[in-house]
């Protein structure tokens, strides 16, 4: 039996372009996290010790060891703390795709592009043996270039994102049932499904409050409470979330997915995208790619 501890750094690079495909590594300083991260590729950073700040979009996250955070690409984060030990596992879309594979993992919209929940979940005892176990084995099969690596490694790496997504599924529900106010759940409940029914053709925080019958400062403070987000902020992160998909998927034109976004000025639409994502929609698109990923 091999008992040969797997080394701490386990790295696949893609070897059509070069660039990172696969990296698993553990981490006992903040170095890698102390600037403003702004990657394209997803990442899962499972703190063990160490408590801190994690800056994530425009909200603010206090941590304790346990809980795990998952980034989108070009998502911007960063975390603040003096000592900090854990587990990274960075992964891009044409390695996996979650898109692609929703039906199987269902992790999009749950631990990524989550707009609605904090981009964290705690995992316990029972969770971190599993995911341990999880990590360990994708680790050793980085340094066996066999038959089938690339299979296995994917294999692996969905039963981490589906452990992680059922912890985030039972954790969820906690966020919306504890206001003092009982018609807040409601109202809460209301603005999530009219964001995604409508997003695409109501853009303004007041189209919301007309729909809820609330007054627009009414619906900004419940917001705020409840999200630490703007209602306005609310909403670009949904077109974004929407449009990125797009780019990523599709080889639709900007221009079109503009006008499907609700935008008839494809160059409003673009600065619009840039504003938010700190990236163009043609760069997005070149470096994320579309439909290319697994």
């Amino acid at each position: 039996m091999n008992t040969t501890t797997p080394p701490a750094n386990a790295t696949l690079i893609n070897p059509q372009n070069g660039n990172l495909a696969f990296k698993l590594f553990s981490f006992d300083d903040n170095s890698h996290f102390d600037h403003l991260q702004r990657n394209n590729y997803y990442s899962l950073i499972w703190i063990t010790e160490g408590e801190g700040m994690v800056k994530a979009d425009f909200s603010e996250h206090k941590f304790v060891p346990g809980m795990m955070f998952a980034f989108s690409p070009y998502q911007p984060f960063m975390i603040a703390t003096t000592a900090i030990k854990g587990t990274v596992i960075h992964f891009h879309p044409d390695f996996f795709c979650i898109h692609k594979h929703q039906a199987e993992v269902a992790c999009n919209g749950v631990l990524f592009n989550n707009i609605y929940e904090p981009p964290y979940i705690s995992v316990d005892m029972k969770a971190a043996a599993t995911l341990t176990m999880i990590a360990e084995q994708m680790k050793e099969e980085i340094q066996n270039a066999a038959l089938g690596q690339y299979e296995l490694l994917v294999s692996y790496l969905k039963i981490f994102l589906i452990t992680a997504s059922r912890i985030k599924v039972v954790q969820q529900p906690q966020t919306l049932v504890e206001p003092d106010n009982v018609k807040e759940p409601f109202i809460l409940k209301t603005l999530i499904d009219s964001i995604e029914q409508n997003f695409k053709s109501k853009h303004s925080a007041s189209d919301y409050a007309e729909s809820l019958n609330v007054s627009p400062k009414t619906l900004a403070k419940i917001t705020k409470a409840h999200f630490n987000k703007t209602i306005t902020g609310l909403i670009a992160e949904r077109i974004i979330i929407e449009a990125k998909r797009e780019l990523y998927l599709t080889n639709k034109t900007v221009k079109e997915i503009a006008w499907e976004l609700g935008y008839q000025d494809e160059y409003y639409f673009s600065r619009f995208f840039k504003t938010n994502a700190d990236i163009s929609p043609q760069i997005y698109r070149e470096t994320v790619g579309f439909g290319r990923g697994a």
